[in-house]
C-alpha cells in the first residue's frame, strides 16, 4: 500500500512528464530534486537552480569545460539566462536509477526577440537532496545558432 501511494505521488509530481515509477525512497526523492530543478529553469530562477545544487556540485555542458561550485553555477547560469524571456524544459521521456536521474527533453527558449528549441539529455546525481553533479548532452552548434550566436560571440558558455 505504501509503495503504491509512493508510486501515484511521484506520478503527480511529474504530472506534466512522462510516467515515472520510483521503487526506493532514494529514487523518490531524486525525482523530486530533478522536478524542483526542472521548474526552477522554467521560472528563470537563478538563485533556485543554484541552491538546488551541492555546494561542490558540477554542471558539465560536455561541450564546454565543467563548472564547479555553487557560486560558479550562479554566475554562469545569471550570464547563460541573461535576457531570457522564456523558457519551457519539455520532457520527452525520464528514468531513474537509485540516485540517478536522466532526463531526455527539449529546451524551447525566447532570449530577446530569438526563439529557439535544441534536444538535450541531462544526467542528474542527486545526493543529500541537491543536485551533484549535472551532464549536459546537446548539439552544441544547434543551441548556438538557435540563439543567433557565433562560437566566439559566447562568453557565457565558455569557461569561467
Amino acid at each position: 500500500m505504501i509503495k503504491s501511494l509512493k508510486t501515484a505521488a511521484i506520478g503527480l509530481l511529474l504530472a506534466a512528464s512522462p510516467q515515472v515509477c520510483a521503487q526506493s525512497d532514494e529514487e523518490t526523492g531524486a525525482l523530486e530534486v530533478a522536478n524542483a530543478m526542472v521548474q526552477a529553469w522554467n521560472d528563470l530562477d537563478v538563485n533556485r537552480i543554484a541552491e538546488l545544487f551541492a555546494e561542490d556540485g558540477v554542471l558539465h555542458s560536455v561541450m564546454i569545460d565543467p563548472i564547479q561550485g555553487r557560486e560558479m553555477l550562479r554566475t554562469h547560469i545569471g550570464a547563460v539566462l541573461n535576457g531570457a524571456t522564456r523558457l519551457e524544459l519539455t520532457l520527452k521521456n525520464v528514468a531513474v536509477n537509485g540516485n540517478v536521474v536522466f532526463l531526455e527533453r527539449v529546451d524551447d527558449f525566447n532570449i530577446g526577440d530569438l526563439h529557439g528549441a535544441v534536444p538535450v539529455v541531462g544526467v542528474l546525481v542527486i545526493k543529500d537532496g541537491h543536485v551533484q553533479e549535472w551532464r549536459e548532452y546537446y548539439d552544441r552548434a544547434q543551441l548556438l545558432g538557435q540563439m543567433g550566436i557565433r562560437e566566439i560571440d559566447s562568453p557565457a558558455l565558455e569557461k569561467h
